[in-house]
């Protein structure tokens, strides 16, 4: 579904959330997973921290938590694979510790695959950073992976070009003061990858220091046009179709 060798449907969602509930973001993100399918997205994205809100110090989620088998059971009827935001333990035989990481749910996978490199704010004192850059396959096209304020980081940016890669996305939470600096960041990201970009960006009240937050999730081509942006209220879902890279 959504797919071709060389076009990609790719939807960012910007759910309504409740601190901490698990159980209800999941509702809310299979909500977004219907609609995005229904208008025949492959890869649905979603903010920074969706499924627990950005709360640090919630408890980590894993990707078999039974909360999380609404959206797993989703994503199985409309053949999407869902890129959620939540945090998580660290590795086995990394620090002891909790990442803010991406988590692939699809039809047969539930794993983390990228976990948040570069902490910002109060992340510190609640979170470790991730090992490194990442990114995942879906239908043969090669995915790059960030988290908020990766995606301003000249080493972030630098690592996701040597990647070489069909599409990049990454969840976010912003001000709403910040949307200029969120616009900019995606268009240099896609410029200096040569690829289409995705950002999904809280929208609504999240955590201590987010009263407000930006939305505006946003997906642009390889030259940085906007190709399709939602509002900046919860609830919305918008796609768009993406070339790959000629290389």
């Amino acid at each position: 579904m959504g797919v071709n060798d060389d076009l990609l449907a790719v939807a960012v969602a910007q759910p309504a959330t409740s601190a901490r509930d698990v159980a209800g973001n999941a509702v809310r993100h299979a909500e977004a997973v219907e609609a995005a399918g229904a208008a025949g997205a492959r890869v649905v994205v979603f903010p920074e921290l969706s499924v627990t809100g950005y709360e640090l110090g919630a408890p980590p989620v894993d990707p078999d938590d039974p909360r999380l088998d609404v959206l797993a059971e989703a994503c199985a009827r409309t053949g999407t694979v869902a890129l959620v935001g939540a945090p998580v333990r660290s590795a086995p035989r990394g620090a002891a510790g909790v990442h803010i990481a991406i988590l692939r749910i699809e039809d047969g996978i539930r794993e983390v695959v990228y976990r948040k490199q570069f902490l910002g704010g109060n992340e510190p004192r609640h979170c470790i950073p991730g090992p490194g850059p990442a990114l995942v396959d879906v239908d043969g096209w090669r995915v790059g992976l960030g988290i908020c304020k990766d995606t301003g980081q000249p080493r972030h940016i630098a690592a996701m070009v040597r990647l070489d890669l069909d599409l990049y996305v990454a969840g976010l939470v912003h001000r709403p003061e910040e949307l200029a600096e969120q616009d900019a960041r995606g268009f240099v990201l896609a410029r200096a990858c040569g690829s289409p970009v995705a950002f999904a960006s809280f929208s609504g009240r999240t955590g201590d220091v987010f009263s407000e937050t930006a939305g505006t999730s946003t997906v642009w081509s390889a030259d940085g046009t906007v190709l399709a942006r939602a509002g900046d209220r919860p609830g919305e879902v918008v796609s768009a179709r993406v070339s790959r890279p000629r290389r």
